[in-house]
């Protein structure tokens, strides 16, 4: 057994790491997503790295990360993602709302909201974009995972 230190802290080092169990990624059903990739808009770095680890553990393909709408819109330009996970608050001056607007309206391309400011007059704004869902954050792996599927879902049944 390791013994503390003086100081409290064990003598070995602490590597976290993260760890999902069956249920978090939403029961480990086998879904198949061949073709099917997601885009990742959120500026807050652990939340993304949270949502990209959760994620590819569950299966899913990425087309990658983006912090800031403009971003956003470039990366899904050249990436064609099947749907976009959506902060509303990012970096610089456009919000997630206006590129998830511009993703539906000038791509076909739509959107999974993400965000912790889901009021009522934010859900009108949004209303163009014909969000495929909304997450309320905190979320966890496992509500993200379900929202996607769900989405899938929804973008498979209009086609």
């Amino acid at each position: 057994m390791t013994e503390p230190s003086q100081a409290g802290e064990f003598d070995r080092a602490f590597k976290p790491q993260l760890a999902w169990s069956r249920e978090e990624m939403g029961g480990g059903e086998a879904t198949p997503t061949a073709g099917r990739t997601i885009l990742i808009v959120e500026d807050d770095y652990l939340i993304a790295l949270d949502a990209e680890a959760g994620l590819t553990a569950a299966g899913f393909s990425l087309a990658g990360t983006a912090v800031s709408a403009e971003q956003a819109v470039s990366l899904a330009l050249s990436t064609r993602p099947t749907l976009v996970l959506m902060d509303i608050r990012l970096l610089g001056k456009r919000d997630g709302i206006d590129a998830a607007l511009e993703l539906y309206r000038d791509h076909g391309i739509r959107c999974i909201f993400t965000t912790a400011h889901g009021d009522q007059e934010v859900k009108l704004r949004a209303e163009a974009a014909r969000p495929l869902g909304w997450v309320q954050k905190p979320y966890s792996i496992s509500t993200l995972v379900d929202a996607i599927r769900t989405g899938f879902q929804q973008l498979e049944q209009q086609s």
